[in-house]
């Protein structure tokens, strides 16, 4: 079975709207690799409709200029791309294609799938949520920004918990925190009594 893995450059606020509004200046050779690792590689790729709108009016472009970028636009254009919408879709951007049917159906088959790599999913908050909630999210990729946006979408909004476990942590040189989790079964239980017990206690004079 593939796995599915979801990358998001989030505020320490927990907002992950708009980034290219603030988090350009945070980006450097560490993140960089970060990101090609999470989808740079990957062979297929899934993506709501807004991101894959953001994507394919900018991607092919850098590709067609050659800069410094054009080797990552490649490798995007190059992925398979499924893009999730309740919209008939019409694409110019090669190897794209519509989601049809209900998204966790329709991604529980796509897992069952051959692939190269994982299949990746890069901003598309509503597709992560709904994976998560589905239990169909195998490892989610936040590069913590330092900074409070103080408005816009956060990635989780109102609604039951959902347990992660911390599979790796990094810091970068700019302050960015990069935290890969994956789900946890469930999460960890206890109260005040047995928090307590691990306050430092006082030396005897």
């Amino acid at each position: 079975m593939r796995r599915i893995t979801a990358g998001l450059f989030i505020s320490l606020d927990g907002v992950v709207q708009d980034p290219q509004d603030w988090h350009f200046p945070y980006f450097n050779d560490e993140m960089g690799v970060a990101v090609s690792e999470q989808l740079g590689t990957a062979d297929t790729i899934l993506l709501g409709r807004k991101t894959y709108d953001s994507f394919a009016g900018a991607w092919p472009d850098r590709e067609a200029a050659g800069g410094d970028d054009a080797a990552m636009a490649k490798a995007l254009g190059d992925a398979r791309k499924i893009v999730v919408s309740g919209q008939d879709l019409k694409f110019t951007w090669r190897n794209s294609e519509q989601l049809h049917g209900d998204i966790i159906e329709a991604v529980t088959a796509l897992k069952l799938q051959e692939g190269g790599t994982d299949i990746a999913i890069s901003g598309s908050v509503s597709i992560v949520r709904q994976l998560l909630a589905a239990g169909l999210l195998d490892e989610l990729s936040l590069l913590v920004h330092p900074i409070a946006v103080r408005s816009g979408m956060r990635l989780f909004d109102e609604g039951e918990p959902i347990p992660l476990r911390l599979l790796s942590s990094k810091t970068f040189t700019t302050g960015v925190l990069h935290l890969v989790y994956a789900p946890a079964e469930s999460a960890p239980e206890g109260t005040y009594d047995d928090a307590k017990a691990h306050l430092p206690q006082p030396e005897n004079s």
